[in-house]
C-alpha cells in the first residue's frame, strides 16, 4: 500500500524537470546578453558543458549545485530555473 501512495505522487519524469531548467537557463542567459562562453566563465564550468545543458535533445543531467552556480551567475534565484 505504501508503494502505491508513492507512485501516485510522482507526476513528472526527471527529464520534465531538467527540460524546464534547460529552457530557463537559456532564456535567462539570453536575457542577460551572455554567450555560453561568458556564462561558463562566470560559473567556472566549460562552455561545452553549458551547451550540453541547454540542448534538450542531449538530456544532459546536472546537479543542484550546478544549477545554483548558474543561477548565481545569472543573478536570479534558483527557483526561477524551475518555473
Amino acid at each position: 500500500m505504501y508503494e502505491v501512495m508513492l507512485v501516485a505522487l510522482i507526476k513528472h519524469t526527471d527529464n520534465y524537470y531538467y527540460d524546464i531548467a534547460r529552457t530557463n537557463i537559456r532564456k535567462y542567459r539570453l536575457a542577460s546578453k551572455l554567450t555560453q562562453q561568458q556564462l561558463a566563465d562566470l560559473t567556472e564550468l566549460s562552455m561545452h558543458f553549458i551547451a550540453e545543458i541547454e540542448q534538450i535533445k542531449r538530456q544532459k543531467a546536472f546537479s543542484i549545485a550546478t544549477a545554483g552556480r548558474i543561477a548565481d551567475a545569472l543573478e536570479i534565484p534558483i527557483t526561477k530555473l524551475f518555473e
